[in-house]
Order: structure tokens, then sequence, then C-alpha cells
């Protein structure tokens, strides 16, 4: 099962590349559906109705139908089969995760590795849904793609251990409680920040910004409805992330005797929660300008990878557990 988990692992990721490349065809190809102009009708011939002397008018040749662009077709093409590339490389990536699972006999969240293929999965199922909900909004599929190419690479590279059972440290069902809620808020943070940074882009190319890399925002959908979505995945992942905090506080006092201790990870998990109940805020106050308060989100996903990677690999603690 470990080496069947590896290979779905391999296998999902070429398809997310897949994806990522139709994606980027699908936003090399154009904006929305164009029509090219038919040819014009031909001009009546004379001027007479009939008659003595007089011949009759020609009639016009019917107009064309406008035809559509071929190229905003074959982007049309390019995206739908870049979506369900999504969808597959998405049923490969949960086949990796359940069998990963399976070969742990555990929840496949006991290391640094197996806590990333889990994290990138929600990510890419919460895509999935707001892509079903919101179609216009498929070509961000091309950032959300490209994330996802980049942190599963990483994480086979450089972050992958072989199945080992579980740290007795971690054997409690505390584990369940704590880790999922980390891991589900993560996911739709790592979502989140996708629309964050393309709303930042395309909202400098409305106002007039012509340099990279606001030039990328051409095609994307309008910076308001980017905005929105960017707002509404943080507002629906805090909650959860605060329960994951509060369990977390919980689950130390049962192991260690203390419910903070101001371990690193602990310190930077309370640093993220800061910096996303002031991006909500900085949302909710009207004085505050939208862009500002996205910079504050794309700072708070800065701080959950602070804690995910760079704890892990610079700091030691009562949660080493990255297993690298």
């Amino acid at each position: 099962m470990s080496a069947l988990s590896d290979q779905l692992v391999t296998f999902a990721i070429l398809a997310y590349l897949v994806a990522m490349i139709s994606h980027a065809v699908e936003f090399a190809l154009g904006n929305a559906r164009k029509v090219v102009a038919a040819a014009p009708a031909r001009e009546l011939v004379g001027a007479g109705v009939g008659g003595a002397g007089g011949t009759l008018d020609e009639p016009a040749a019917p107009a064309a139908p406008p035809r559509p662009d071929r190229s905003a077709e074959r982007a049309a093409t390019a995206g739908r089969i870049a979506a369900w590339l999504t969808v597959l490389g998405a049923a490969l990536h949960l086949g990796a995760v359940v069998t990963r699972g399976i070969a742990a006999e555990r929840m496949p969240w006991g290391n640094m590795y197996e806590f990333v293929l889990t994290v990138t999965w929600i990510g890419v199922a919460a895509w999935l849904v707001v892509l079903w909900k919101q179609p216009s909004l498929r070509r961000l599929g091309l950032f959300l793609t490209l994330v996802m190419v980049l942190l599963l690479a990483f994480a086979e590279l450089k972050l992958y251990v072989q199945v080992v059972p579980l740290m007795p440290a971690l054997q409690s069902y505390w584990f369940i409680i704590h880790v999922s809620t980390i891991i589900f808020s993560s996911g739709i943070f790592l979502l989140g920040v996708v629309p964050a940074a393309a709303y930042l882009m395309r909202a400098g190319w409305e106002q007039g910004r012509r340099s990279f890399p606001y030039t990328l925002a051409r095609r994307l959908p309008a910076a308001a409805g980017l905005e929105r979505l960017t707002f509404t995945l943080h507002a629906f992942a805090f909650p959860i992330f605060t329960f994951a905090v509060i369990a977390g506080a919980i689950w130390a006092e049962a192991a260690w005797g203390r419910a903070w201790g101001w371990d690193p990870k602990e310190t930077w998990a309370f640093i993220s929660w800061v910096v996303y109940a002031g991006y909500l805020h900085a949302r909710a106050t009207p004085s505050v300008k939208r862009n500002v308060a996205t910079w504050i989100a794309v700072v708070g996903f800065l701080t959950v990878l602070m804690n995910l990677f760079g704890v892990n690999f610079f700091f030691t603690g009562l949660h080493s557990y990255a297993g690298v």
C-alpha cells in the first residue's frame, strides 16, 4: 500500500501538471468568446421595380451568421480539459492519502510529508467545490494547479519518509480532533491565498498598471469577485482554525500539564491566528482599503508556511514531529 501511495502521488502531480498546462493554453488564447464579422451582403443591383424597360432588383444575399472565434473555442476546450484533469488529479491524490493511511494503519497525518499531502488535497477539493459553484472563476485554476505541483513536488523530493507507526505522544483521540481541524483550515487558507494574490494583480490591472505581474491578471475575473471569494474562504476557515488552536491547548494540558507554553509551533500558530483575525477585522472596517486587507491575508498564509516548514526545519520543541 505504501508503494501504491507513492505511485498515486506521482500520477497526481502529473495530472496537475498537465492541467496547469491546459489552463495556461486557455489563459493565452483569449478572454471571452468573440465573433468574426460576416462578409457584407451584396448591394442591390439596379433601382427599378420592374416593368417596361426596367429590371428587377437583384435580392441581397442573406447575411452570413457571425462565426465564433476559433481561438476562443480552443481556449474553452482547454479550460474544460484542465478542469477534468484537476478532478482526475484530486481522485489520484485522495487515493494516495487513503492508501498511505491504510499502510500506516492510522490517520495519515503523522509527519510533515503526510500533513502536506493531506492539506494540498483539501485545497484542491475545496477548489473543485468553488469551481462547481462559480464556473466563471475557472482561470484561477492555473495558479491553483501551479501551487499544487510545487508543494507536492517539494513534499516528494524533500519531505518524504517511509511509513512508520505513530509516535506515542500522538496516540490520542485529540490527535484526530486537533490535527484534522488544523489540516482542514490550512487547506482552505491555501486555497484562499490564490484569489487573494489574483485580486491584488487584477486590481492593479484595473487601475491601469501594465507592468509585471499585473499583466498576468489581464484575463482574470473582475477584482471585486476575487476579493469576495478571498473573504468568503477566510471567513469560513478562521473559526475552524480557532477551534483547532483551542483543541491543541486542551490536548497540551492533558498531555504535558500545561495548556500553553510558547513552544515554537504554538507561538507561530498564535501569530497566524492574530494575523488572520486582523485580516477579518480590516475587511470589516470600511476605512481600510480592500487591497490593504488582502495583503494581510497573504501575510497570514506566509505565517502558516513558516509554521509548517520554518519551525520544523529551524526550531526544536515539543511539536517536532516532522520526521525529516
